[in-house]
């Protein structure tokens, strides 16, 4: 059994799927739990539901590589996903598809975890603490997620919401929803074992890693240094950096001991174009390969999410992870022994000449068919390296240069780099550099660079004052009866 996912899930909540409007999450009064919430089982199939809503991780390994200076849309054409080249290019607005299943995924996830809070007391037994501890820090994260893309969105916590209440239901400042996070963040840390039995369960060192990414964002620097430091001299888990980055990424060196947080996917069921958010495969990956590929090691895809020749060059001579994380597709074909018998095609939506080598398709690796939805290639939300360079961008910006070296070498010694020795300012960018290149192509540029203040330097395109955050889409704010007010700028 690989993970989770791989279990059978029974349909706990009627009607409420991804690809339902927000918070239109059941029929109002058709769900109860008058037989429902009264075992063990029950509880457990409740938080694979729940642990089901993260797996549209897609979303946010486009959109946050997308959005930046690291990729451009691709696909086969403009028209093809117009959501993702709108965001490349800056001119999204409230009708975007991709930005609704976001805010859809992530509040669906959290209707999910409030659906087990509202009921947790109907039952006892041991354990219990375990689920909702899980829960806990799973609302956290879809929360972390709507804040980080919307700005202010309403916080709903412990219980489900009628569709009447949504015209009630005031967007939440920004601060008071991250309280929240760092709140849940805290209490699931209290409970959740550092190591687990089960493959893909959450562990108290995910929860204080992604609570000292919350308090990184925020700009609480001494504190993330604080929970940061003591995840790294604690490691009771025994994180470290797997030895080999050239092939980190393969399904092969999966659940290594450089895995924090990991969301998982199975290639053993399928799906389709429909309902991408439905998937227990990784849609990133068929998404993000060659068109057409006819050739060794790789299979085809869909050519989406491509480097761009910007991010390329911005390695180091020498630096092992340039060609790890960017496929070079012609001097790979180049460098085969049959380079006039491997052929692919070039999609009308753009094309760098570049590809992300670290979520694509290997003809090793494939899924069931179809196999562009069906990888079973996991998505590593927060890896040691992250936590590591978080660690050294929050002691660098408390006035701890020497710890903020120490944890920043690490990373680059992995990567046979030779060692940092800035300081104050210098050293804060050689650390932002360092995230660029250790962890391109996984989803977190555009982030890092609006938390820290370079984006309108780096993106083309963006305004500052309107950017930082998406529009609300416009669907939601008419199904919220216009009680919504519409982001500055959209």
């Amino acid at each position: 059994m690989k993970n989770i996912y791989q279990w059978s899930l029974v349909l706990l909540f009627g009607t409420m799927t991804a690809c339902d409007s927000l918070l239109d999450i059941d029929p109002e009064y058709t769900q109860d739990a008058e037989n429902f919430f009264n075992t063990e089982e029950d509880f457990d199939r409740a938080i694979i539901g729940v642990y089901d809503m993260m797996q549209p991780a897609y979303l946010n390994l486009w959109i946050g590589e997308i959005a930046s200076d690291n990729a451009i849309a691709g696909g086969e054409s403009v028209n093809d996903s117009r959501g993702l080249h709108e965001i490349e290019n800056m001119t999204h607005g409230g009708v975007n598809e991709e930005l609704r299943a976001v805010m859809r995924v992530n509040y669906t996830g959290i209707a999910r975890a409030n659906y087990i809070f509202e009921n947790q007391d109907k039952a006892d037994f041991e354990g219990k603490d375990l689920i909702l501890a899980e829960a806990k820090m799973m609302r956290a994260y879809f929360y972390f997620n709507l804040v980080n893309y919307f700005g202010d969105m309403p916080l709903i916590v412990d219980r489900r919401i009628s569709i009447n209440e949504i015209s009630s239901a005031p967007r939440t400042p920004k601060g008071e929803v991250y309280q929240q996070i760092e709140s849940d963040l805290r209490e699931a840390i209290g409970v959740l074992p550092w190591n687990v039995d089960q493959t893909g369960r959450l562990t108290k060192g995910a929860a204080m890693a992604l609570l000292g990414k919350a308090l990184l964002y925020q700009q609480k620097y001494e504190e993330a240094a604080t929970v940061l430091g003591e995840l790294i001299d604690t490691n009771q888990a025994g994180y470290a950096l797997f030895e080999d980055y050239e092939t980190l990424f393969l399904v092969q060196n999966e659940h290594v001991a450089e895995d924090v947080f990991t969301i998982q996917f199975s290639g053993l069921q399928g799906g389709d174009y429909g309902c991408l958010v439905c998937l227990n495969g990784n849609a990133a990956v068929g998404f993000h390969s060659i068109r057409q590929y006819t050739g060794p090691v790789y299979a085809d895809g869909n050519s989406y999410n491509l480097p761009t020749g910007d991010l390329y060059e911005a390695f180091e001579e020498g630096d092992i992870r340039r060609d790890a994380s960017v496929l070079d597709l012609e001097a790979f074909i180049a460098s085969q022994p049959n380079p006039d018998e491997i052929t692919y095609a070039i999609g009308g939506g753009g094309h760098t000449g570049y590809y992300n080598n670290k979520y694509i398709k290997r003809l090793d690796e494939l899924g069931l068919p179809d196999n562009d939805l069906t990888s079973p290639l996991n998505y590593r939300a927060i890896r040691w390296a992250d936590v590591l360079l978080m660690a050294a961008e929050a002691f660098q910006r408390s006035g701890n240069d020497e710890r903020a070296r120490t944890e920043l070498n690490k990373v680059r010694s992995r990567a046979d780099m030779p060692a940092i020795t800035t300081s104050d300012d210098a050293l804060y960018q050689d650390i932002l550099q360092e995230r660029r290149l250790e962890l391109s192509g996984e989803g977190f540029r555009f982030f890092d660079l609006v938390r820290t203040g370079q984006a309108s330097d780096k993106i083309s395109g963006f305004i500052a004052g309107q950017h930082e955050v998406f529009p609300i889409p416009q669907v939601e704010i008419d199904l919220a009866g216009g009680n919504w007010e519409q982001n500055p700028g959209y």
